[in-house]
């Protein structure tokens, strides 16, 4: 069985979303700031997920373009200069795919460190 393969990528003219549209008749829509504290890049993940960093404060963060990176994922280029992370397809669905949970999980983990979105 063959990956999703992304049909449509349509970025909001405020850069506030992307919906991403698959041939499996998925689609999603992500919240910039979504994409921005869930990046797959090293500085947010970590190289473990012991690693892993709880980044706060992009609750107005923009998506500024994107960049596809050959035929497997696209750089999304952030108003705040961050740009190190990689979105494959494959990602892209398990985010769309978790959002709430994922979602919740962080707001969970921004209160129990005192952080806020700002």
């Amino acid at each position: 069985m063959t990956e999703p393969w992304p049909l449509e990528f349509q970025l909001a003219k405020d850069g506030r979303s992307l919906t991403v549209k698959f041939d499996n008749g998925q689609s999603y829509s992500y919240p910039a700031e979504f994409l921005r504290v869930e990046s797959p890049s090293a500085e947010v993940k970590g190289h473990t997920p012991d690693q892993a960093q709880l980044v706060h404060g992009k609750h107005s963060v923009v998506v500024m373009h994107l960049d596809p990176v050959g035929n497997y994922a696209v750089r999304i280029v952030f108003s705040d200069g961050h740009s190190t992370g990689l979105f494959t397809w494959r990602y892209l669905i398990e985010l769309g795919s978790n959002y709430e949970a994922l979602w919740k999980g962080y707001l969970a983990k921004l209160a129990a460190a005192g952080k806020d979105r700002g």
